[in-house]
């Protein structure tokens, strides 16, 4: 984990404070990362197993899991795959020394919400979590939204995009993205526009988040993701949707 000025701390009410899950094995990971965490006001907890921390997120219901893949005792693809399967919302963000896109790409298939690569900047990090508490919050507000796209409903309060008889979950970030391409329908929304105003980060020159993601969602979404109908590349500029 890199050196990196300690972020400006933020007030939050004692009652409403967020509630963080490190699960990482390397000590002086945790150490750095509880710091950084309880000074930005957020409460805490570091387990060093898999089997540990899906206990303590069974216990302490986090707001948040910070989950890295190279875990002890288990593979954390699959800890992640059960924290899922236990809660659809819950952000989960994966810490992971595997720089392959293929890795990355495995972990927002296990149900992932977001990746940072080892070693990683705190700030960057906490941005990106603060970013997701942010977007929840407006979640809420607009929680009965449904839109429709191709011949798929798509449900923001529950998460899930629905064909017949056929639905599929959608993660955080990957409803946020498809809420603002939406918004943007019909027109070019650039890689950085999205890492901005969906990640709330500022984009940099190696990183391939949005289009990670981009790939995932027309997985779920194209019936022929090489050709694909509703997502659409403009070369050199982004993304735009066809709904």
């Amino acid at each position: 984990m890199s050196q990196a000025t300690a972020p400006t701390g933020v007030d939050q009410d004692e009652e409403v404070r967020k509630r963080i899950l490190v699960i990482e094995d390397e000590p002086d990971i945790v150490r750095g990362l509880r710091d950084a965490l309880q000074f930005e006001g957020f409460d805490v907890e570091a387990r060093g197993t898999g089997a540990e921390g899906l206990a303590a997120a069974m216990d302490w219901a986090p707001d948040c899991v910070l989950l890295d893949l190279m875990l002890p005792d288990d593979n954390g693809y699959r800890v992640c795959e059960t924290l899922r399967q236990r809660d659809e919302t819950v952000p989960i963000i994966i810490l992971t020394a595997k720089a392959q896109e293929t890795d990355k790409i495995r972990g927002l298939d296990a149900g992932a919400d977001d990746y940072v690569t080892k070693p990683f900047s705190v700030a960057e990090l906490i941005a990106r979590i603060n970013a997701i508490f942010r977007r929840q919050a407006r979640l809420v507000s607009h929680s009965d939204e449904t839109f429709t796209i191709g011949a798929w409903t798509i449900n923001a309060r529950k998460h899930v995009m629905s064909k017949g008889r056929t639905s599929k979950r959608l993660t955080f970030y990957e409803l946020e993205v498809l809420k603002l391409l939406r918004e943007r329908s019909e027109e070019t929304v650039s890689r950085d526009e999205l890492l901005e105003k969906v990640w709330g980060i500022q984009a940099s020159p190696t990183s391939r988040t949005v289009d990670n993601f981009i790939v995932k969602l027309r997985r779920k979404l194209e019936e022929d993701q090489k050709s694909p109908r509703h997502i659409l590349t403009v070369y050199g500029l982004g993304y735009k949707l066809v709904p």
